[in-house]
């Protein structure tokens, strides 16, 4: 850190040095997102080595503003992760395309808190026509009203909430407290954001029913129905389901059709979590796997997952915004204003909120719904040349299938034992990430530790997924000639 001799003042950065300052940080931007593939995409600390390089109390005086951008370069990006990366196949995309970038920028630069129409009539209603082009990009009809929030957990939180609000109960004046149980249903594969909705909301994970799944990885809508009834038999109440297109473990996709019917008979809220999938169904060649969707009361689609914005930025869609407003909205005196407006601080815990519909903004017009399709399409079929690489190698399988951009596999030479081959995979993922070229992330299905590589980087081209595998199927050689079999087990569990 640099010790300055800057004199005391008051006011802000002037506006000459905050115009100088932002030429030199646009231009680090630009120069890291033209190299961003150079770097190794895992960085090569350990936890608290960077914690151990920052000064442990506040700077006395001011510091110019060249040293800190200094101290960036030096000390905060070496501990960076780079999800802008071509090569990131972790989790899911979440990458920061230039047009989002620069909304961002400008957002930061206006400050606004979208809460109340007031405090910024052009955010919120950019937020509503923008959410409008979103829903009409995947195919939603009209009749869905959208809002965004930050992440999908806190979406799904809200979907619960609506769905307790929906049940007709006075829990809203009266809590939670000597009512008979509500029940709340997902799939085995769920993301945790629905038990964290269950824990937060009062409704407890000991009933949250986790529904079996087929062979597919889908939702048994028979054992559904078993359940619900079961829960009644008993003097329960069952008040909403959370089904999944691309669930988080390996993109499987619910019958929701079938889902949405038995909600219908049973007088529940369905929610549909498509954080991750959602933007598959921009391509009309997709939309079979989003069927009955349009059924739902409420679904979930992150922009910032495969949509190529940065994060956060997650869109709700709800068909009874109504009861979304019913459960949350309270307007103290002091925010009530003359306009009869609809305020979106109403539809959420959240008072402040960003303006996060205006970096959404600047990517869909500046991409448009072709140059969405054309990217998204293009992620699909570069996994689906990886799953077929997968598919054609003799000592490596899918154990799930690819219905999206995301391939769930492993390494499963013959003669090894399940327990050697989850070891195997775990020193083969432990490998290549090290390596720092790529970057992929696991999962544990059907009792089995398997690999996931996932495209969606708009970076990502087909070289980057082909040099993966070959680093992949290079990096498993390796470990097999330099582990003998007969202890490899033992070996590989370290």
């Amino acid at each position: 850190m640099t010790e300055s001799t800057a004199p005391l003042r008051t006011g802000d950065m002037p506006v000459p040095e905050f115009r100088e300052n932002g030429r030199a940080v646009l231009e680090w931007i630009a120069s890291y997102l033209e190299t961003v593939g150079d770097r190794p995409v895992l960085p090569s600390v350990r936890p608290g080595d960077i914690l151990s390089l920052l000064p442990a109390t506040l700077p006395e005086k001011p510091e110019p503003f060249d040293a800190m951008l200094a101290d960036f370069d030096d000390l905060i990006v070496p501990g960076i992760t780079h999800w802008n990366h071509p090569s990131f196949f972790a989790y899911f995309p979440s990458c920061a395309s230039g047009p989002g970038i620069l909304g961002e920028w400008l957002a930061a630069a206006l400050g606004v808190n979208a809460m109340l129409w007031r405090t910024s009539p052009a955010a919120t209603e950019l937020e509503r026509r923008v959410l409008e082009w979103l829903a009409g990009l995947v195919g939603l009809p009209a009749s869905f009203q959208g809002i965004l929030y930050d992440t999908a957990s806190v979406s799904t939180l809200h979907a619960v909430a609506a769905a307790r609000e929906a049940c007709g109960i006075p829990v809203r004046e009266q809590g939670l407290a000597g009512l008979r149980p509500l029940n709340l249903y997902t799939s085995e594969l769920a993301h945790s954001s629905v038990e964290k909705a269950a824990i937060a909301l009062g409704i407890g994970s000991s009933n949250l029913r986790k529904i079996p799944i087929d062979d597919l990885g889908r939702m048994d809508a028979d054992a559904l129905a078993a359940a619900i009834s079961r829960d009644r038999s008993e003097g329960r109440v069952p008040f909403c389901v959370v089904a999944t297109i691309g669930t988080t473990s390996i993109t499987s996709v619910d019958p929701v059709r079938e889902i949405a019917g038995l909600c219908r008979t049973e007088n529940l809220w369905l929610h549909v979590d498509a954080a991750y999938a959602g933007a598959a169904a921009a391509l009309p060649e997709m939309r079979d796997r989003f069927d009955g969707w349009e059924q739902a009361d409420s679904i979930v689609l992150n922009p910032h997952k495969w949509l190529f914005t940065p994060m956060d930025c997650s869109a709700f869609f709800t068909r009874r915004p109504e009861i979304l407003r019913a459960a949350f909205a309270l307007v103290p005196e002091y925010l009530k204003s003359g306009e009869d407006e609809d305020n979106l601080m109403d539809y959420g815990v959240q008072l402040g909120r960003r303006f996060r519909a205006l970096k959404l903004w600047f990517i869909l017009r500046y991409f448009g719904r072709e140059g969405i399709q054309s990217r998204v399409r293009e992620h699909i079929r570069m996994a689906r040349h990886f799953a077929g690489w997968v598919d054609e190698h003799p000592d490596f399988e899918r154990v799930a299938p690819a219905p999206f951009g995301t391939v769930c596999f492993r390494a499963a030479p013959g003669g090894f034992t399940e327990e050697t081959l989850d070891g195997l995979n775990r020193r083969l993922l432990e490998s290549v990430n090290e390596t720092g070229e790529c970057f992929l992330s696991h999962t544990r299905h059907r009792g089995q530790f398997c690999l996931r590589l996932s495209v969606g980087n708009i970076r990502t081209e087909e070289r980057h997924v082909h040099d993966a595998w070959v680093l992949i199927q290079h990096t498993f050689r390796k470990i097999l000639e330099s582990t003998p079999q007969a202890g490899i087990g033992e070996n590989l569990s370290d």
